[in-house]
């Protein structure tokens, strides 16, 4: 049997009652942060309607997923059916290797997507690949 994952967020979050037992938390500092929760139990309102709602522990079980929240100067526990939380990462895309354009291709783009905004210009973009083609 796999031990139970669990995760510890950091900081104040703002709470938003999404209607039918589902809430959003969002944290802007230090790192943004979002916790969506869906099956939350009747008592979480309680819990969340305090403004210095925070340090969130997170452990998702085989059935049901148990937060403990700190508010209002107490550790209260919440369940939930699912819960995902979404820290965005800054520096994301910077270690895959994606194609780089170079100034030169960077024009022809911006000159093929202004051309298709015309009106006609789709027209006439396809009779100039229609052309090249047939060159080819």
């Amino acid at each position: 049997m796999n031990p139970n994952m669990r995760c510890h967020l950091a900081g104040a979050f703002a709470a938003q009652d999404l209607g039918g037992g589902a809430w959003r938390l969002a944290r802007r500092h230090p790192e943004p942060a979002e916790v969506w929760l869906r099956g939350v139990d009747a008592g979480a309102a309680e819990v969340f309607a305090s403004q210095d709602a925070g340090d969130i522990d997170i452990e998702w079980q085989t059935a049901k997923v148990e937060l403990w929240v700190m508010s209002s100067g107490r550790r209260t526990a919440v369940a939930a059916q699912s819960a995902i939380v979404h820290e965005p990462l800054a520096q994301l895309y910077e270690g895959l290797p994606l194609a780089r354009t170079d100034p030169k291709s960077r024009r022809f783009w911006r000159r093929v997507f202004w051309l298709v905004r015309i009106p006609g210009g789709r027209l006439l973009l396809a009779a100039v690949a229609r052309r090249t083609r047939a060159r080819h």
